[in-house]
């Protein structure tokens, strides 16, 4: 399905330079959280943000409207992720993921034992999370963290509907595996 080419990407494809500037303005946001969902460290996500908007730059004349602008833009982030996860790997110099789970604080004085559950649980999933394969991570990003239908996760990972969808079940499934303990407990803790 062709989709109606947004005037200012049709702006930046003619060579407008503050069209583009407005289109990374626009875009800059959800690519940021894509690229740190996928690898959990600021510095490296700011990375994969920048290679993902020169990589854009440079093939904006090749995008065509077959998909959204913003399901292109994902699968180039995606991409640029994936290979900005595997220099990290290659180069341990590099700083990994922050170990410091972050703790949403549902009262003003959390207990101790929630928030050691709730460090715990956030560390797990962290933990999951890298484990999960790149498409696996992919894929449960773009649909949990970024609320990408199945037809856009499809189209950024270049993937058929079933395939979307067994990526991200497998993911939910390996992470409902992995906070099973913690999830028990707080069901308990509230009967």
């Amino acid at each position: 399905m062709e989709h109606a080419i947004d005037p200012l990407v049709a702006s930046a494809q003619s060579g407008d330079r503050d069209a583009f500037r407005r289109v990374v303005e626009a875009h800059s946001h959800s690519v940021f959280r894509v690229a740190y969902r996928l690898l959990g460290d600021e510095a490296a996500a700011e990375d994969a943000v920048q290679e993902t908007f020169l990589s854009a730059y440079r093939r904006l004349a090749s995008f065509d409207g077959r998909a959204q602008f913003s399901t292109w833009l994902h699968r180039i982030a995606v991409n640029r992720a994936i290979d900005q996860r595997r220099r990290l790997k290659r180069d341990p110099a590099e700083p990994a993921a922050d170990d410091v789970a972050e703790v949403d604080a549902v009262s003003e004085a959390p207990r101790p034992d929630r928030l050691l559950a709730s460090k715990q649980a956030g560390e797990a999933t962290r933990r999951q999370l890298e484990s999960l394969s790149d498409l696996e991570r992919s894929a449960f990003v773009l649909r949990h963290v970024e609320g990408a239908s199945i037809a856009e996760i499809g189209a950024a990972l270049d993937l058929k509907p079933s395939a979307t969808k067994q990526a991200i079940f497998r993911a939910v499934h390996k992470l409902r595996r992995a906070l099973g303990p913690w999830v028990r407990s707080r069901d308990e803790s509230t009967l």
